[in-house]
């Protein structure tokens, strides 16, 4: 694991430690679990990047997916998460970085993950999300449609930076105001539903 990475992993781990979880909605994100309400192929591999406590997870379980794997960096996270899906296969939990992982997916699941990035690693995000993605594979989420006060994590941005972004290596199917959002996001994320180029 590079330095860079390690010092991610120590400051992440310490904001588990510290409580200091701000991003977590504490249920998973509804306009999330709508789209996957209708997405095909339960037994798609699925990849939820940055999960936390992974509420998506949870109920995608309820929804009869049955290959799910979930990745964060951050050892007590993941500690945590070992023992919430103890029993269920269809769920493997991962400790590593999302920049060096190595496997295939049909979907990956972006749920307050990019926005935890450094601004100045989004294009090796979306290079990384793209190799990650099998054949017309697919990006699903949430991005914040405003900007932070705050130095971040979380960092913000905007419909017009995204779309200059992700279009290198994504069709963009869809990235329009969230009309799901949780009360204190309202007006503030956009949905995206984009495909692998």
């Amino acid at each position: 694991m590079h330095t860079d990475n390690l010092k991610d992993q120590e400051y992440w781990n310490r904001r588990w430690e510290n409580r200091e979880t701000g991003w977590d909605i504490g249920t998973a994100a509804p306009a999330i679990m709508e789209y996957m309400k209708h997405y095909p192929n339960r037994n798609a591999p699925i990849l939820i990047p940055g999960c936390g406590n992974a509420h998506e997870a949870a109920s995608l379980l309820k929804f009869g997916f049955t290959n799910i794997t979930l990745l964060d960096i951050a050892p007590l996270a993941v500690s945590g998460l070992h023992i919430k899906f103890s029993g269920f296969p269809e769920i493997r939990t991962l400790c590593e970085d999302f920049f060096e992982h190595r496997e295939h997916y049909d979907l990956i699941i972006e749920q307050t993950f990019f926005c935890a990035i450094p601004p100045g690693r989004r294009k090796e995000y979306v290079l990384k999300a793209g190799s990650l993605l099998n054949e017309n594979g697919k990006l699903i989420g949430l991005l914040f449609n405003r900007l932070f006060e705050q130095d971040g994590p979380p960092y913000g941005g905007s419909a017009e930076e995204y779309q200059s972004l992700f279009s290198c290596c994504f069709q963009i199917q869809k990235m329009e105001t969230c009309t799901k959002s949780i009360p204190p996001r309202a007006g503030t994320e956009l949905f995206i539903e984009l495909i692998k180029k």
